[in-house]
């Protein structure tokens, strides 16, 4: 019999770039998909309640409509139509491995998905189904990071589980850029926001601020890392209260 998992609902969030091909660019790479589901399966067959929030950054990108001439606004809308395409290619690869999901939209599709209201959430993830949170906030200046803190905090998650690209967790610079970068296993959300560190949108730090939900940073590339964090087992970066 598996080990209990630490946590008992959880939100993973995951970028759209985290479902790209990267070898020719296209938006979605199979075995990706596939993966994040085998995953998620097994996070599900320790009994852990599943919401995931994913981004649009593999279909649509705010430079993008700068460089074109597409105001915020539009734009941001844009962004939250992919991530309901993104949200319905996951729902499709999480089904083929038998787990019964569901996507939540805060825009209205009703021939696609399902209207994102809290009680049927919290409703689904009681009887077993993985929720996926499509159409961000459903407002535009808002990100995927948003909507993930406000979606963990109005279904009670006890963690959201960030999966990044390449990189083990948070750093005190860019990895990319500073070989010298130094991971930081554990902080506060308050360093987080006084040190402006790139974990994700500080306005979504900042809703975590007073919150018991913790935030896990782990690499994507790791497929044991998101039971391994379920299991106890220190890796990436955790950030908390306290």
């Amino acid at each position: 019999m598996e080990s209990q998992s630490i946590y008992h609902r959880i939100i993973l969030k995951v970028s759209g770039e985290a479902l790209q091909d990267e070898v020719d660019g296209s938006i979605y790479d199979e075995k990706k998909l596939k993966d994040l589901a085998i995953v998620a399966k097994a996070a599900h067959e320790k009994g852990v309640q599943i919401g995931i929030v994913v981004g649009a950054g593999n279909i649509w990108r705010g430079r993008m409509a700068e460089k074109v001439g597409i105001e915020r606004s539009t734009a941001d809308y844009m962004g939250m139509l992919g991530t309901i395409m993104n949200a319905l290619a996951l729902q499709s690869v999480l089904e083929s491995v038998g787990l019964d999901t569901r996507v939540l939209s805060a825009i209205n599709v009703p021939e696609a998905c399902e209207p994102y209201i809290r009680r049927k959430a919290v409703s689904h993830l009681e009887k077993g189904r993985v929720i996926i949170f499509a159409g961000g906030t459903g407002n535009p200046y808002f990100t995927t990071d948003t909507c993930a803190t406000l979606r963990a905090l109005e279904i009670n998650a006890d963690a959201i589980i960030m999966g990044k690209n390449g990189v083990e967790g948070v750093y005190d610079s860019d990895p990319r850029k500073n070989k010298d970068a130094k991971l930081l296993r554990h902080l506060t959300y308050q360093e987080v926001m006084n040190r402006k560190l790139a974990v994700m949108d500080l306005t979504a730090v900042a809703m975590l601020a007073d919150s018991p939900v913790k935030i896990h940073v782990f690499n994507m590339s790791n497929p044991n890392g998101l039971i391994d964090i379920l299991n106890g087992k220190e890796i990436g970066s955790v950030i908390a209260k306290e």
